[in-house]
């Protein structure tokens, strides 16, 4: 419990969205300078609240989150991600006053709006499963919490992935734009930089990897190195290893 207890919660702040704006309860068109001075003051007061939830005083936090709350949910929706985040801030300071109840119910609020937004596979939506599963561990349902909280791990292996996978199209990008520059070695460390991800992303014997040994072995070629040319060449052209299995063998009983 006490590792689950040190899983930092995090807090995002959005600036700089575009409103719709209210008089008398009623959604209407104003002018942009309005428009910014209301949203800039929802804004403020999301600060402010979460100046306060750092020093502690979350009452005073409590009552800027709901002041910008209101503003938010009448100039950008209630599906809006900027009003999630006023959500996810206003739960995790319902949860250190002990109101559990409420705390759970802007925390899940603010993770179905940025599912449906975002996707699951999102670090602000790893963030909701985050805060739910410190939110269930404080209150004894630890199974629940390891649930949401492997949902975070797996969202932040595949975000990390990602990462790992647009990486190495940029290096493979950085290698193309210096060999048309004719600065090959530049070239060269640039498609081993993508190599070594793509073979630990996918694998040796995946196709990517593949085009990967081409590109390189095409290099070595124009750069007169046979011998590695041909070395890679071999490797991009290598089939994957396949398994045989021994045909079942059914006997009819007499």
């Amino acid at each position: 419990m006490q590792k689950i207890a040190t899983i930092i919660l995090f807090t995002f702040l959005f600036n700089g969205c575009t409103p719709l704006v209210f008089e008398g309860g009623q959604t209407t068109q104003l002018s942009t300078v309005k428009k910014q001075a209301l949203l800039q003051e929802a804004n403020a007061l999301n600060n402010q609240g979460v100046q306060a939830y750092k020093r502690g005083a979350y009452q005073e936090a409590i009552k800027n989150y709901l002041k910008s709350i209101a503003i938010k949910e009448k100039v950008l929706g209630e599906k809006h991600l900027s009003t999630a985040t006023s959500y996810n801030n206003l739960g995790l300071a319902y949860k250190r006053v002990g109101q559990t109840g409420k705390a759970l119910a802007y925390i899940r609020q603010a993770l179905k709006i940025r599912e449906t937004t975002l996707g699951r596979i999102d670090s602000q939506t790893a963030e909701s499963y985050n805060n739910l599963g410190m939110l269930y561990a404080s209150i004894g349902e630890t199974q629940k919490a390891i649930n949401f909280t492997q949902k975070t791990v797996n969202i932040k292996e595949k975000i990390i992935q990602k990462e790992k996978i647009d990486t190495a199209t940029s290096y493979n990008n950085l290698a193309v734009l210096y060999e048309e520059e004719g600065e090959n070695q530049k070239a060269l460390k640039e498609y081993f930089n993508a190599l070594k991800i793509n073979e630990e992303v996918f694998g040796k014997d995946h196709p990517v990897t593949h085009a990967n040994y081409k590109n390189i072995a095409l290099l070595y070629y124009t750069m007169g190195k046979y011998p590695e040319a041909q070395r890679y060449a071999k490797l991009a052209q290598k089939e994957p290893e396949s398994i045989e299995l021994d045909p079942i063998q059914v006997t009819p009983i007499h």
